[in-house]
């Protein structure tokens, strides 16, 4: 059998009054239609999980929603059906208890069935042009230029949003001016926040025993 938390039962009665009596129907439903669910409190609002996270609500100033988890699942040919359910604020918005109960059935069987919502694509970042000034600029430095070359996409994104976003004509000036030295010098545009290199440590490190090695040596002489 599924459990009914304290701290929903705290959140309903702190809530509006008019949005208590939306909240305790939603939460009749879902037991309803799924009578193992267990609720929790989820960013501060209340969640019932079966097998995953099912369905949550809340209550605000003006208005109550309401949602699936795998809303986009449930509505594959109008994915901006779950809009409707997004502010509520009296018993008749809401769908009717037939179809609520549908729909939390049908997200307890997703879940019980282990099916994933789909990953949403990944935006690939356009290109940003090469800046006029800041191309030139490399050209008339061939180190600059070959150590730009050789900088990862992202390192070379982050000089050209710093031109790019450059404000007025004197502050482009002095960052061209010091991206160029830096970039001769094979650094980073963000280099001053990156650790010290391993390499260097081990140096440091071993420098440093060999020192002691040599006291102690002449100490034992």
């Amino acid at each position: 059998m599924g459990k009914k938390n304290p701290r929903v039962d705290a959140y309903i009665a702190k809530s509006a009054k008019f949005a208590r009596p939306i909240l305790k129907h939603l939460r009749t439903l879902v037991h309803a239609a799924c009578p193992e669910v267990e609720e929790t409190l989820k960013w501060s609002a209340p969640h019932f999980m079966y097998k995953g996270v099912l369905f949550g609500m809340a209550g605000f100033k003006n208005h109550c929603a309401f949602g699936f988890w795998k809303g986009e699942m449930l509505f594959p040919d109008n994915p901006q059906a779950m809009r409707n359910f997004a502010r509520v604020t009296s018993l008749s918005d809401l769908p009717r208890d037939e179809i609520i109960i549908a729909l939390v059935k049908e997200a307890a069987r997703s879940n019980a069935a282990g099916e994933k919502k789909a990953a949403k694509p990944r935006r690939a970042k356009q290109d940003l042009p090469m800046p006029e000034e800041l191309s030139k600029a490399l050209k008339k430095s061939p180190k600059a230029m070959a150590a730009f070359e050789n900088f990862s996409p992202s390192h070379k994104r982050e000089y050209v949003e710093w031109i790019t976003d450059a404000k007025t004509d004197d502050t482009r000036t002095r960052r061209l001016v010091t991206a160029i030295e830096w970039i001769a010098g094979g650094k980073p545009r963000n280099w001053k926040y990156m650790k010290e290199p391993v390499a260097g440590k081990t140096a440091e490190t071993t420098a440093r025993v060999r020192s002691v090695k040599t006291l102690a040596g002449s100490e034992r002489r």
